[in-house]
């Protein structure tokens, strides 16, 4: 069963669960995604689904990507990214998938290129601490400091510096599905995600394990 969807990042707001407890959540339009593509193994040496979201101008695609579309009679799409599947023999160019493969209670992970901030110093990008202001250094509060040791005389590679922060594709996993509205095509999910708003998002179902909520027995109710 695939459980992946193409969505968008609308904003976040906060929801109240049945016990009252306030919860942050990002509201995010999935879908409906159509399915463009379906890949075999026998035919292209691997099973995937490929799924695209958002239509798109004809005169913003190039002709190869306005050619598939039309192959297939699909209106164009902005994205299409594939998801891979151990079997693709329920899927069909053409078929519609929505936000009601996921429901409440669902763990995720979210892909995304994050926001870009510029060109950041090592405070601001690696979390550094400041240099002491003492002894006339005003002007080198902010600054990096030494770049190394006593030897080798160069710069090592993976030295944490300045430079561009931000604009990098990231994944958040486990993230909780807190609500599904299935004919709005929206999801409410706890806490934050990446990407800008009205950012394109990918999620599918998480890969990490979910620990099992095992019931707590009442030592009290057992029989004597």
């Amino acid at each position: 069963m695939l459980k992946s969807i193409i969505g968008k990042k609308v904003g976040m707001t906060q929801v109240f669960d049945d016990k009252g407890n306030l919860i942050p959540v990002t509201v995010i339009e999935a879908g409906p995604c159509v399915v463009t593509g379906v890949r075999t193994s026998e035919k292209d040496g691997y099973t995937a689904v490929q799924l695209g979201f958002d239509n798109a101008k004809e005169k913003n695609l190039n002709k190869p990507k306005l050619g598939l579309f039309k192959k297939n009679n699909i209106t164009p799409k902005k994205v299409v990214k594939e998801f891979r599947l151990a079997d693709v023999a329920e899927f069909s160019v053409g078929q519609e998938i929505k936000a009601s493969i996921f429901k409440a209670g669902d763990y995720v992970d979210v892909s995304a290129v994050t926001k870009g901030k510029g060109y950041a110093g090592v405070i601001k990008r690696h979390n550094f601490g400041m240099q002491p202001t003492t002894h006339g250094q005003s002007d080198r509060t902010r600054a990096r400091g030494s770049s190394g040791g006593q030897g080798p005389q160069k710069v090592l590679k993976g030295m944490r510096m300045s430079g561009h922060l931000g604009n990098e594709f990231v994944t958040i996993q486990k993230l909780l599905v807190v609500n599904v509205d299935a004919e709005k095509n929206v999801l409410l999910i706890k806490g934050a995600v990446p990407a800008v708003k009205m950012g394109t998002l990918f999620i599918s179902n998480t890969l990490k394990k979910i620990p099992v909520v095992k019931e707590i027995k009442n030592k009290n109710n057992k029989k004597k």
